[in-house]
């Protein structure tokens, strides 16, 4: 856990401090908000994406303690057996991230309006792609979870609107 939680520190979380710098935050506290958003959007797409890591990259991002403690392998994951102990390991990473999420969207109330609603989108969109682990029993192994074009287009609009409603509400839409 801890050196995939460097790794995420180390990739992810650069682009959300990055974003922030951009946006004209700088400090600690926005900062390590972001980082929890960002780690979990890396997560997320780990556990999105287990098989295709194993089977095309040879790589494993589940930690190995919590394989042991479910009783998985790496075997079982490279011939993609769904077994309830796998389901409970995807379980249990699938609330740690959400968890992550939740920290992150109290970033939000700390930002400006003209910023918050395209910012919200990346938890949203994290989020979303969790649902759908949940949504296919957390059976990442059998196909690959993935949000349709109309979710993806339905969390594109609701952004969309509530900045456009944040502008007019404000009185700046022309």
């Amino acid at each position: 856990w801890d050196e995939l939680f460097g790794y995420c520190r180390n990739s992810a979380n650069p682009v959300g401090r990055l974003v922030l710098y951009l946006c004209g935050y700088a400090d600690a506290r926005r900062q390590a908000l972001s980082d929890a958003t960002c780690t979990a959007l890396q997560l997320a797409n780990f556990w999105q994406d287990v098989r295709r890591d194993i089977l095309e990259r040879d790589r494993v991002y589940l930690p190995a303690e919590d394989l042991a403690r479910f009783g998985v392998t790496v075997e079982q994951l490279r011939g993609g057996a769904i077994t309830q102990a796998y389901r409970d390991l995807l379980k249990f990473e699938l609330e740690r991230t959400e968890a992550m999420f939740a920290e992150g969207r109290t970033l939000l109330p700390l930002l400006s309006a003209d910023v918050r609603k395209q910012i919200a989108l990346f938890n949203r969109g994290g989020m979303a792609v969790c649902q759908a682990i949940r949504n296919q029993d957390f059976d990442t192994l059998s196909r690959r979870p993935s949000l349709s074009k109309w979710q993806k287009s339905r969390l594109i609009a609701t952004t969309l609107l509530g900045y456009l409603t944040t502008k007019l509400t404000r009185g700046e839409a022309r």
